[in-house]
C-alpha cells in the first residue's frame, strides 16, 4: 500500500482513524514513569520499595502534579534499561557495598 493509501484507509475506519490536532491537544498524557511501571508488572508499591523511591513522589510522578527532576530522570532511564540489573545491585547488603 502507498501511504496516501493507509492513510485513505486509516481515515475510513471509524474506530481506529488517526487523531486530529485538536483531539491531540487535548488527551490525557500518561506520565512515562507509569508505563514503565505497568510493563514491568508492578505496583505502585512495589515500584516504590524495589527502586527506592518514595511512595509519595512516584504517585506525584504518576498523577502528573510533579516531574521528575534531571537525577531522577537519568534514574528512570537506568531502570528502563536495566530493571533487573537496578534491582539486583539495590538488594546488595551494606558490607557488599563497603567494597566500593
Amino acid at each position: 500500500m502507498t501511504e496516501a493509501e493507509i492513510d485513505a484507509a486509516a481515515q475510513a475506519d471509524p474506530d481506529a482513524r488517526p487523531m486530529t490536532e485538536a483531539e491531540f491537544s487535548k488527551a490525557r498524557r500518561v506520565p512515562r514513569v507509569k508505563t514503565m511501571r505497568r510493563a514491568l508488572g508492578l505496583t505502585q508499591e512495589e515500584f516504590a520499595a524495589r527502586y527506592h523511591v518514595p511512595l509519595g513522589t512516584l504517585r506525584d510522578w504518576e498523577q502528573g502534579r510533579t516531574e521528575p527532576d534531571q537525577p531522577a530522570k537519568a534514574y528512570l532511564t537506568v531502570i528502563a534499561h536495566d530493571p533487573e540489573g537496578i534491582r539486583r545491585a539495590l538488594e546488595k547488603t551494606p558490607l557488599e557495598l563497603s567494597r566500593f
